[in-house]
């Protein structure tokens, strides 16, 4: 495939979506790269009632085929592929798919989302959005005044199981080590024991999901004794953690120690023009408002990084005479007079070097590139090549001496 795209999209989830609609909206040539079925987990939710705008009777799926229509609306495509190779590095990034089409971006939005943490039992997937979360922030509302269970005894276990506690009647907790042994924090511990509406099972684990079309019971096994005893319940919730699906980007990007991408509030990875959204990140919330909120941040960042790459090629790179580059800052007085100074040193020179000015607080990307620490300074470019640098307080005299030391 020999276009070059703005912007190449992996994962075509509720981050990956908001962010095909605001780079195509920004005119950005656009594409989002999708294994699969659309929409991620957020397709899996047969009910979703908290996104704003949307109310009760709201479905995943429906919700994520109007983000795709409403992509697409404005010019993104959406291709079902998977990616299997990625070459990051340099001013053009290099996807490989499993058809074997290799995609060309100036950009890209890794939207790779997470998955949680299967335990395989017996019945889990068959009821899942069917009685069977993993999420009590998205869910609990739907089993008001219900019985539920919760599988997992860590602080986000404990934690959602007295979230849950105010909509359900009982939430019961299967541990799985003896009695009053909890992998979660003491604090924790101790508020869940003190809630009335928080009952305990010990020395036990989920052994099968049962139900008609719902989840109506469970089957619980004591570990120590092997007994079998089935429990009538509405709702199961599983906290055994999430899994990022980011093994693609090992060696790529930074990486927690989980397996989720490192970003910053732009989104940015640790790679130039490589962005990263939604579940797949370090992030405090997820959720499908926090993942489209994720793809618009990206979206225009990535808008601004291609303006500012550009810039500096047109400006700077892709000029055949010598060019001084002078960072400065408005509240940074001896910056200012730097510039002036260095605006009639040009004007004295004549017309074989140019003056370009770089505001180091709009243009940080460009400061750590270059290494500047000081401000003022000044850099010397000769056909995209950085030949010479002076930092801090300078005069028409260094100037001089830099472009005869560099042969000008």
């Amino acid at each position: 495939m020999s276009d070059i795209y703005d912007i190449v999209i992996v994962g075509g989830g509720p981050g990956g979506m908001s962010a095909g609609i605001y780079g195509s909206r920004s005119r950005l040539k656009t594409v989002i790269l999708q294994k699969g079925r659309l929409g991620g987990q957020a397709a899996t939710t047969e009910e979703l009632e908290n996104y704003p705008g949307f109310g009760r009777g709201t479905t995943g799926p429906e919700l994520m085929q109007a983000m795709a229509d409403h992509a697409e609306s404005f010019g993104t495509e959406i291709v079902r592929d998977e990616v299997v190779d990625l070459s990051l590095n340099g001013d053009v990034k290099l996807l490989t798919t499993k058809s074997g089409q290799v995609y060309k971006a100036k950009t890209v939005i890794l939207a790779l989302g997470a998955e949680p943490r299967s335990l395989n039992i017996r019945g889990e997937n068959k009821f899942r959005g069917k009685g069977v979360s993993y999420c009590a922030t998205c869910d609990a509302d739907f089993f008001e005044e219900l019985d539920v269970i919760v599988v997992g005894n860590g602080d986000a276990a404990v934690e959602e199981a007295m979230y849950l506690t105010k909509f359900a009647e009982t939430v019961t907790i299967i541990v799985i080590h003896d009695e009053g042994i909890l992998d979660c924090n003491q604090a924790s511990a101790e508020k869940a024991m003190a809630n009335p509406k928080i009952k305990w099972v010990w020395s036990s684990v989920l052994q099968e999901v049962k139900g008609d079309g719902l989840v109506e019971s469970v089957v619980i096994k004591n570990i120590k004794t092997g007994e079998l005893t089935e429990m009538q319940i509405n709702g199961v919730f599983f906290f055994v953690g999430t899994v990022p699906k980011t093994e693609l980007l090992k060696g790529q990007v930074d990486l927690d120690e989980q397996g989720y991408v490192i970003t910053n509030e732009q989104m940015e990875t640790s790679v130039a023009g490589v962005y990263a959204v939604g579940d797949c990140r370090v992030k405090y919330l997820r959720q499908v408002v926090t993942a489209a909120s994720d793809g618009a941040i990206a979206a225009v960042a990535a808008d601004k990084y291609l303006a500012e790459e550009e810039d500096f090629k047109v400006r700077v790179l892709n000029v055949k005479e010598p060019v001084w580059v002078a960072f400065w800052a408005p509240q940074v007085e001896a910056s200012i007079n730097a510039i002036a100074d260095l605006e009639q040193w040009v004007a004295k020179t004549g017309t074989n070097v140019k003056l370009v000015k770089i505001d180091t607080y709009r243009n940080q990307r460009l400061v750590e590139r270059y290494a500047v620490d000081e401000i003022p300074s000044a850099l010397l470019f000769h056909k995209g090549e950085l030949i010479s640098k002076l930092s801090g307080s300078f005069s028409p005299e260094d100037l001089d001496n830099q472009m005869n030391l560099a042969g000008f």
